[in-house]
């Protein structure tokens, strides 16, 4: 390595083994939704490259794509859309950034001109209104660039917000001046889409539900289903009493009913209106949702992908998969109903035109009660699953979708699609060579289609009078071996299923989750020993921790929410009872030991492929090692909630102060089970730690013995508000009028808001020292849920934030430099900055002490205010970015860290995107 990379390794090394375990790369995981775009004139191709940070850009010849430049851009790009030919935007996932890039006229470089700050996670852009000079951006509705209070405790506000920046003119902020944030009463939105004329807008909800909510075990008659309990079976296969769980019940039109029709109206104290699709009037001096019912679509679907308008038509079309967690089971033995096997989430194109939502089933050829076996391999071939990008011929008659779970591209006659008298027929497919297909744009004029495939990070040019692939140009993707290859075994229902249209993706979408509750039980299963170690009642003192409480794994589970297949590294044993442990094999030499091989763990979810998925049988074990490997690297966002120099508000300190020292139960404070200690096992490096949980169970007001939850995800589940049932003292509410979401917090997703789950623990026999009464109880408690929406995480929240300076800005960002070098001192990002000086590329990785290092071996280290007076003076512009830990050189100086810096790369004409090419 150089020299002066060496020094700088040395000086960001002060913590020891830490730092030099830390990964080059880190993986989010996070979902493309617009990866393609063409130029106006269709002469360029404009693609994300999600995992490399850049925008890539390619000629497009006669003879096909010629690559000509990478622009460096926010952290997570997943979405792009070109502006004019040599102005293009693109949506940061990671960073909360919109990277404004202005192209060479001659396409072979470009540099960002302009960060725009937003809410959290944007996700899509497109350009609509007056002109189609306003860009419309989604995020959440939540985040540190946003100016407002995000309401995380409150009920009816929602959790969708769409950005309206005037393209011309974004403002002199430092991240731009918004006409307007339109908020949406949806959870977190995903896709846009826009009319022909420019005059309206589609914004749509992800993970929008379908209708669904649960019934607390509490108010559940104990009993089973002869007393009005839970559906039978109420017992295992050899005869053990199921324990007492909560019911699902959905909202059928009229009434709340469960799996057997009954009416449970009086325990749910809410509604959920489902809105999915908003209408946005893009032409208004501040542009707003349409009023009335006019500006929305409810019952859509339960996860919403992508959106695409008809030209012709003015027809909407959203790519959706809708959830069927009103059944049960998993496992085809004995139980005669219809369980969840190979029928978890239907993947399906909705259409929204003036005769309403018309849903149409991709795979309605599929018999979900045929056994696996007796599946012909047809049915896989002509199912298509988890659709994501689409585009639309221009004369309005062909629909093509991209089937990220089969990895092909369904082609549809509109008209036939639109009657639902279209046939599945995996003629109508398109085979793509790379896998997992995201996005597509149309090249009508020379009778192409490109499509990015993320498997493998490449583009796939294909022939649409042929209907087939005729080249595939991969894009340098700095992954290692195990994040590519273990990647498919998410995603692929072909290989998961033998109907083609389960994976575990269905649920865990994008590796996270789909925000529903499901009861996974399995009547034909057996009893499993618990071997988790518990945390003791009377630490130090001998006795049984669960007071006689069964701490084995019943079968019959009952309802438990999604978990997220983020962090799971370094957490112990798996799922909310922490029943996926390699605690139970013979190998362990002590069943702790198994306990918290997180590996072995997982490998423990095989039988979930043939159970749940319906395959004919397992993964190999060693196919099952790579999608360990490849999962156990995902990590969770940082939290955005927490202040960007990590510093807690006086609220949220005073309930970082009670959750760890107050005495409130026999085993001591809140941290005593929800363990929080960010610098666990330093010689792991950064990412490890604990985030409310450090792998044991412990003993809690239920029917089954859980493990300690992590706490890392609190702020995404706000959006359900109301007690659904009197819990001690606590009265039942009233009714609650609408919510934007059918499941909380709790294993089941049965508690609305943090603050109740205090109140309902405050109410059991684990808390015998109870809180101080009256209205400092209360206040304890909003401190303490103020606290957990803002708790620590894997990554300092700094990591992906940005600043862009040019030549004149330098008062109006200095003070976010300033921050994040402050950052990047303490260890908690490595910060980079590219883009140019003059009109050459460059980047700079920061070394701390003020100094950063060049991408020439030949060039000094410069002191932070030179670097600054450079760009001022040669008219340059370069992008400040905080890099999660141990990234910095590849992002900012390395990019294929083969031991040669970029900048002399690019200077002797080797490749600086290919360890083989160097000088």
């Amino acid at each position: 390595m150089l020299c002066a990379i060496t020094c700088a390794t040395t000086m960001m090394a002060a913590t020891g083994e830490a730092m030099a375990a830390m990964p080059s790369y880190t993986l989010f995981e996070s979902g493309q939704v617009r990866p393609l775009a063409l130029s106006p004139s269709g002469k360029r191709l404009f693609a994300i490259n999600t995992p490399d940070n850049r925008l890539e850009i390619f000629d497009v010849k006669k003879a096909g794509l010629e690559h000509t430049a990478s622009v460096p851009v926010g952290l997570e790009p997943v979405a792009v859309a070109a502006r004019s030919e040599d102005e293009v935007w693109v949506v940061n996932h990671l960073s909360d950034s919109v990277s404004v890039v202005e192209i060479s006229p001659g396409g072979h470089s470009g540099a960002v001109v302009r960060t725009l700050l937003v809410g959290d996670e944007p996700r899509d852009i497109v350009f609509a209104g007056p002109g189609k000079a306003r860009a419309f951006i989604t995020a959440a509705h939540r985040g540190q660039n946003a100016p407002f209070d995000p309401q995380l405790t409150t009920p009816g506000v929602g959790r969708a917000d769409v950005w309206v920046f005037d393209a011309n003119n974004a403002g002199a902020s430092l991240g731009g001046n918004p006409l307007a944030i339109v908020n949406l009463f949806s959870d977190t939105p995903r896709a846009l889409a826009v009319t022909p004329d420019g005059s309206r807008v589609y914004a749509a909800a992800f993970q929008s539900g379908n209708k669904t909510t649960i019934v607390n075990h509490v108010t559940v008659p104990d009993g089973g289903e002869a007393v009005g309990g839970v559906p039978g079976p109420n017992t295992s296969a050899d005869g053990t009493p199921a324990p007492e769980v909560g019911i699902i019940v959905k909202h059928d039109g009229q009434h709340w009913v469960d799996v057997l029709g009954r009416t449970w109206d009086n325990e749910v104290r809410f509604s959920l209106p489902d809105k999915d699709v908003f209408v946005i009037d893009a032409n208004a001096s501040v542009p707003a949702q349409l009023p009335g019912s006019a500006g929305f679509y409810a019952g859509v679907g339960t996860i919403l992908f992508n959106m695409a308008v008809n030209p012709v038509s003015g027809k909407v079309y959203i790519t959706n998969t809708e959830a069927r967690n009103d059944l049960r089971f998993e496992g085809a033995g004995n139980f005669a109903g219809e369980t969840l096997r190979g029928h978890l989430h239907e993947s399906r194109v909705s259409v929204l035109s003036s005769a309403g939502v018309l849903p149409r089933h991709l795979n309605k050829h599929i018999d979900y009660n045929a056994a696996p076996a007796a599946t012909p391999g047809a049915v896989n071939d002509k199912s298509l699953a988890q659709p994501l990008g689409m585009a639309v011929s221009s004369n309005g008659k062909t629909l093509y979708v991209a089937a990220y779970g089969s990895s092909k591209v369904g082609v549809f006659d509109t008209a036939a699609l639109e009657s639902d008298s279209f046939v599945p027929s995996a003629a109508s497919h398109i085979a793509l060579s790379g896998g997992g297909p995201t996005g597509m744009v149309l090249d009508e004029a020379r009778g192409r289609m490109y499509v990015l495939t993320r498997f493998d990070n490449a583009i796939s040019v294909v022939s649409t009078t042929q209907k087939q692939e005729i080249a595939h140009l991969p894009m340098f993707n700095p992954e290692p071996k195990e994040i590519v290859e273990g990647r498919p075994f998410l995603y692929d229902a072909r290989l998961s299923s033998s109907n083609g249209e389960a994976s575990c993706g269905s649920c865990h979408v994008f590796g996270h989750w789909d925000s529903l509750s499901w009861d996974l039980g399995n009547p034909d299963g057996t009893v499993l020993n618990n071997p988790s170690p518990v945390v003791p009642l009377l630490p130090g003192i001998p006795g049984d921790p669960l007071l006689g409480l069964n701490p084995d794994f019943h079968p019959m589970k009952g309802p438990m929410v999604t978990q997220s297949l983020r962090g799971m590294e370094n957490h112990g044993p798996m799922h909310w009872r922490g029943d996926r442990t390699g605690g139970n094999d013979e190998t362990s030499a002590q069943p702790e030991d198994g306990s918290f091989d997180e590996h072995a763990g997982f490998t423990k979810f095989n039988g979930a492929f043939v159970d749940l998925l319906g395959r004919t049988s397992q993964l190999s074990p060693a196919d099952m090692d790579r999608f360990a490997d490849f999962i156990l690297r995902v990590v969770y966002p940082p939290n955005p909630i927490r202040n960007l120099d990590n510093s807690l508000t006086p609220a949220q300190q005073a309930g970082h102060d009670f959750f760890k020292t107050a005495v409130i139960t026999p085993m001591g404070s809140c941290s005593s089970c929800h363990a929080v200690n960010v610098e666990a096992n330093p010689s792991e490096g950064f990412f490890q730690g604990f985030f409310g949980t450090d792998g044991r169970s412990a003993l809690a007001p239920e029917t089954q013995v859980f493990k300690v939850p992590h706490l890392r995800n609190m702020y995404e589940k706000v959006g359900m508000f109301g007690t659904l049932q009197p819990i001690g003292s606590l009265p039942q509410d009233s009714f609650q009028g609408d919510q934007i979401r059918g499941f909380g917090f709790n294993h089941d997703g049965s508690i609305p808001t943090l603050f109740q789950f205090a109140s309902t623990f405050e109410q059991s026999d684990l808390n015998p020292f109870g809180l101080p009464p009256g209205e400092s109880s209360a206040q304890i408690k909003k401190d303490v849920t103020e606290y957990q929406l803002a708790i620590e995480n894997n990554l300092a929240p700094i990591v992906g934030q940005q600043a862009t300076l040019d030549a004149t800005n330098g008062a109006t960002v200095g003070a976010r430099i300033d921050l994040l070098k402050a950052r990047a001192d303490v260890f908690e990002c490595d910060l980079v900055a590219k883009g140019r000086i003059g009109f050459v590329p460059v980047g700079f990785v920061y070394a701390g002490g003020g100094q950063f290092l060049a991408d020439r071996q030949s060039l000094p280290p410069f002191a932070d205010a030179t670097l600054r007076a450079l760009v001022a003076a040669s008219n340059g512009t370069l992008t400040y970015t905080c890099a999660p830990p141990g990234s910095g050189e590849r992002i900012g100086v390395d990019r294929d860290l083969d031991g040669f810096l970029d900048g002399d790369e690019v200077a002797a004409g080797s490749d600086p995107a290919d360890p083989e090419s160097t000088p």
